[in-house]
């Protein structure tokens, strides 16, 4: 990840998040009988990332639960980041998979996990996501 800058800061803040859908419920796959959740959560995740200037690093799903590791500016933050993605995709994927209106009450918990990855090398970071399908 590079050094970057707007007006005010130059920066290189990477995080790593992790949410879960609501009652941590297995609704995240690719399953021919209900659709491509997955597919479709990751397409979303890319679209707010690139409209809210956010460089995604890796992006992993499992059934019930969701890996980000992204850089964003810190004056526009990583809450708001994580609100949007959130936001968004509860409500689209709700609306193209009925299926999950009929599950949940609402798609995530209000809760997430966050933390920064100045500490560890990123690239081991960005392995542990990659390979969070094979743990």
């Amino acid at each position: 990840m590079e050094i970057k800058s707007n007006n005010n800061v130059v920066y290189r803040c990477a995080y790593h998040v992790v949410w879960c859908p609501k009652y941590r419920r297995s609704v995240i796959t690719d399953d021919p009988k209900y659709g491509a959740v997955d597919t479709r959560l990751k397409e979303i995740i890319a679209q707010v990332c690139v409209e809210r200037g956010a460089e995604l690093i890796e992006l992993e799903t499992m059934p019930d639960h969701v890996h980000l590791l992204v850089g964003v500016d810190p004056q526009y933050g990583v809450h708001r980041l994580v609100k949007q993605i959130k936001g968004r995709s509860s409500r689209l994927l709700r609306d193209e998979f009925p299926r999950l209106r009929r599950r949940l009450p609402t798609l995530w918990t209000n809760s997430y996990f966050v933390a920064t990855v100045g500490g560890a090398p990123l690239e081991i970071i960005k392995q542990y996501v990659a390979n969070q399908r094979n743990v």
